[in-house]
């Protein structure tokens, strides 16, 4: 199975090493909330809908730098809960260009060993949409590559809340006791169960909010915002975010050595 080569040419360093990651101490999963696709838009005179087309392109740069790197796990805020709350003309579009982007871009998924999974609930998505994200996860299930997580129609109270659900469920069936309820088996009644731990989440656009994503995940995740709209999120903006990441004196709690 072949993969996207590192984009360097031969001799050359691998081109994050100019920022200084170090491949070796990678993240093993980054989450990414892309926002400003609709700033981007307006700042250049353009329908909401070329911002949303534009920040396709990020999407596949960042996948892409993801995956040259070696780093295990990558999950991109597509869709929230929230998001149907926007005009139902935008909702339509967002439906049809997820499912046509998925369409288009699944063979190079494939032949790059990428994994497709999908948090969130479909059950209230168009059908073609259904059908596109489904076509994905299936056709990609036995790659060993980057896994591509992509939350669609998710919220992470929601999630939360489907798990608390359960439990309340199988207590009252007799098949579940209070204390069996810990983080173990919490994690494995989220979306992103079977995903490694979260490390790093990285917001585009400038905000300094976690807007309903990956709430129990992002317990001691790390936290990176950046200016640049999603549009224009670029590989180098990726590697500055890992490099970054790996600057950080993670103590989970504890003191200092």
């Amino acid at each position: 199975m072949t993969r996207w080569t590192d984009g360097a040419r031969p001799g050359e360093a691998p081109p994050w090493e100019a920022f200084g990651v170090d491949a070796a101490r990678l993240p093993r999963h980054v989450a990414v909330i892309m926002d400003g696709n609709g700033r981007w838009a307006r700042q250049r005179g353009l329908e909401r809908s070329e911002g949303h087309r534009a920040g396709v392109e990020a999407v596949r740069r960042v996948v892409r730098a993801a995956s040259r790197l070696g780093i295990p796990a990558l999950t991109l805020y597509a869709f929230s809960a929230e998001n149907w709350k926007r005009p139902a003309a935008e909702v339509q579009f967002l439906w049809q260009l997820l499912a046509d982007t998925f369409r288009r871009d699944l063979p190079e998924l494939k032949e790059n060993g990428v994994r497709v999974r999908v948090l969130g609930e479909r059950g209230g998505l168009p059908e073609p949409v259904q059908a596109a994200l489904s076509a994905a996860e299936e056709e990609t299930a036995a790659n060993d590559g980057l896994t591509a997580a992509f939350a669609v129609n998710y919220g992470g109270r929601q999630d939360i809340l489907r798990a608390v659900r359960t439990a309340v469920r199988e207590a009252q069936e007799g098949r579940l006791q209070p204390d069996e309820v810990d983080e173990a088996w919490m994690a494995a009644r989220l979306a992103t169960a079977g995903l490694p731990e979260l490390d790093l989440l990285i917001r585009s656009g400038g905000e300094m909010r976690v807007s309903n994503f990956l709430l129990w995940e992002l317990a001691y995740a790390e936290f990176w915002s950046t200016p640049v709209l999603w549009p224009d999120f670029t590989a180098e903006d990726f590697y500055r975010a890992i490099a970054d990441f790996q600057q950080r004196e993670r103590r989970f709690g504890g003191l200092p050595e």
